[in-house]
């Protein structure tokens, strides 16, 4: 359902590569004069968040794969050295890690906005169907990307997870050993995940295409749930969708730039900050927070093959969604009673994620097979059930109705939003001014806060401190062994001088060598300098402050 284009080159060259290979009418027909319904709302909008999403994932990824060691005794500490070596090392991780929480964010957003408006119901099953098998890869990508940082989450999840396969009959070891590359998870594990965590991002984006194309074809749905008849329905891709996705795509940037500066690890778990230890089990073993709903259903069946079944099938069944749905009528907007289930299928889709994060005992196991039982219930029981009791409510003849309707009401809308910018002005207004005391006239004291970066640095005194305190207490059990003597000096830091700095660093001895007999010598630490070379034998570097570390003493 392209647009009729009538693009024509003015370029030569253009209009030489237009005969051969018409790219560019390809690309006004599908992005520029393909007919979009004006119906849209903004939920239309994460389509194309989504795509920018996968784009900066495989941009971020491919860079941070320059820097990544897959290996069981380097992965962990090459994650730690590119968020504090590699020029913006810190920006690219967080970059990569939020957003692969944003992308499962917005897709689950995309997914609910299909369920409510009926976008898998005929013709656009095929294009329905597309998206599960990209969500599939998805969680297949991002469980293998969870591995890479060889923490204690990730070699314990992968412990979990890839044992999950045991349960197939027949081939379920096998299938275990393959993924593991030998008798458990180790670095045969790590290198298989690390390559196809790097490849499946780009299947992933040749699917996406398919899923476009086959958008392209059917097109698009719209709130209504109405087809659109004639050119009043519809209006060009661009500049119409095009500016109203730009809007939401940079509304969604501005969410996503709150967690990589302000909370990046918010969404994380502390215990994949501890390097994976194959003799120690942490206490709570969780996976990401848009696997926890499935993992809910998992542990919810006492059979290890039933939960295993029961957890695919969770997924698998959105497949059969265009046809366990046989409604008439797509959009739950003019379905009063599909639209309550869909949003006490919501409810139990949160609710099965917070129990996912609970320990698997007492009233969470019982809670999570009540709400397991009501997930599969939404599909397999309600969904066709409606189909025939229901009787919903008229749909507009056309999408043209639809905006007319909506602009009757428009004035009313127009005034609550009137209302609450009124409201709001008066409150920052009233914010922005002096507090007064009500005696005296004088202003309370106000609360000074420190940052670091534009707002102000870091209070140094404090910092120098806090070292002085690790160097005569904590150094005894604990090392930095990811910061270099020479980060005293940085801009930003505790504020010493390089002298300071070298000087702390003269207290301590580390490892250097070979030499020229091939044997490992000590040296006194010193702050790496690029003004003068020093021989082979003789080279003290900027090393990590745990060089030296002290048994604890008991």
């Amino acid at each position: 359902m392209s647009g009729p284009s009538d693009f024509q080159p003015s370029n030569p060259a253009l209009k030489w590569i237009e005969r051969r290979l018409p790219i560019f009418g390809l690309i006004h027909s599908s992005f520029v004069a393909y007919p979009t319904p004006r119906n849209l709302n903004y939920w239309w909008t994460f389509g194309a968040i989504l795509s920018m999403m996968l784009a900066l994932q495989i941009l971020t990824g491919v860079i941070l794969a320059m820097h990544y060691t897959p290996h069981a005794d380097l992965a962990f500490k090459s994650v730690e050295l590119i968020v504090r070596d590699v020029n913006y090392g810190w920006l690219l991780r967080n970059m990569h890690a939020c957003g692969a929480s944003m992308f499962f964010f917005a897709v689950y957003i995309h997914m609910f906005r299909g369920l409510y408006y009926g976008s898998y119901k005929e013709p656009r099953e095929v294009l329905w169907i597309l998206g599960v098998i990209i969500y599939l890869l998805m969680m297949a990508t991002g469980f293998m990307g969870y591995v890479l940082p060889w923490g204690q989450m990730s070699f314990w999840g992968a412990t979990v997870i890839t044992n999950l396969f045991s349960a197939v009959p027949y081939f379920g070891e096998s299938i275990v050993t393959l993924l593991w590359g030998g008798y458990s998870v180790g670095n045969p594990t790590l290198n298989r995940f690390f390559s196809l965590h790097y490849l499946l991002p780009f299947v992933i984006a040749g699917v996406v295409v398919l899923h476009i194309w086959a958008l392209h074809v059917a097109g698009q749905n719209n709130p209504a749930g109405v087809e659109a008849k004639t050119e009043k329905d519809t209006v060009p891709f661009t500049p119409y969708a095009t500016i109203k996705d730009a809007f939401g795509v940079s509304c969604f940037l501005i969410f996503f730039a709150w967690f990589i500066f302000y909370m990046p690890n918010y969404l994380g778990d502390a215990d994949n900050y501890i390097p994976a230890n194959p003799g120690v089990t942490p206490a709570h073993i969780v996976p990401e927070w848009y696997y926890l709903p499935f993992y809910a259903i998992l542990r919810s069946i006492p059979n290890k093959l039933a939960g295993v079944v029961a957890m695919f099938s969770a997924i698998i069944i959105l497949c059969f969604l265009p046809w366990l749905d046989s409604a008439r009528t797509r959009s739950s907007k003019y379905r009063p009673l599909a639209k309550q289930f869909f949003w006490i299928f919501v409810v139990v889709c949160i609710l099965l994620g917070y129990l996912g994060s609970q320990p698997p005992e007492g009233i969470y196991v019982i809670a999570g097979r009540i709400l397991t039982v009501c997930y599969f219930a939404y599909f397999l029981i309600v969904l066709p059930l409606l189909a025939r009791i229901e009787t919903p409510r008229p749909v507009p003849n056309s999408i043209a109705d639809d905006v007319l309707a909506k602009s009757k009401g428009r004035a009313a809308t127009a005034a609550s939003v009137m209302l609450a910018m009124v409201v709001a002005g008066s409150l920052l207004v009233g914010g922005t001014q002096n507090a007064k005391a009500e005696e005296g006239g004088n202003a309370p004291p106000q609360q000074k806060w420190s940052f670091s970066g534009w707002f102000g640095t870091y209070d140094r005194g404090s910092l120098q401190r806090g070292l002085k305190v690790y160097k005569e207490v904590c150094s005894a059990c604990h090392g930095l062994s990811y910061v270099a003597f020479r980060n005293l000096a940085d801009a930003g830091g505790p504020g010493y001088s390089p002298a300071q700095a070298a000087a702390f660093a003269s207290e301590y001895k580390i490892k250097d060598g070979p030499n020229d007999q091939g044997e490992m010598f000590d040296v006194r630490a010193a702050l790496r300098t690029t003004s003068r070379r020093r021989s082979r034998t003789s080279r003290p570097r900027a090393q990590p402050m745990a060089a030296r570390r002290r048994p604890i003493s008991r």
